[in-house]
């Protein structure tokens, strides 16, 4: 049986895989430094898993203005199992809860397989240009 739960330090090494596994990590960014900074400025990481393996995470925030998906993974062996709902759901809750009334989340223009995963469960594009710079 899948339990989604909180995240826990002993998941590292087994998220980060699945990150890795899932092509979610791309330099500079560097997934240990991503968690500790999730879970010092707000915990709520949560990690799918099934008899005690890690085979799914979603993470959360909000800022005060926007909510923000990040880090969505599945497990090969799981996909299209509705795990993937199961934890898109999961975080949109948590979202919610906190007063977020609009979320939003980023998809490589190639990942075509993920932009429709997201559009069936009820995202739109935005007409914005997502820009970004580095401060370190």
């Amino acid at each position: 049986m899948t339990v989604i739960r909180e995240y826990q330090f002993s998941d590292q090494s087994d998220v980060v895989q699945l990150w890795h596994d899932c092509e979610l990590i791309r330099p500079p960014s560097d997934p240990v430094i991503d968690i500790e900074l999730k879970i010092r400025h707000d915990p709520g990481l949560f990690v799918a898993i099934d008899d005690s393996q890690i085979i799914g995470t979603v993470m959360a925030g909000y800022d005060g203005h926007r909510g923000w998906i990040n880090y969505l993974a599945v497990s090969q062996r799981y996909r299209r199992s509705g795990l993937g709902t199961r934890l898109l759901q999961r975080g949109e809750e948590y979202l919610a809860g906190a007063g977020c009334e609009k979320i939003n989340l980023q998809v490589r223009r190639a990942n075509l397989d993920v932009v429709s995963f997201y559009s069936r469960a009820g995202y739109v594009a935005d007409d914005v240009v997502s820009l970004g710079k580095r401060l370190a």
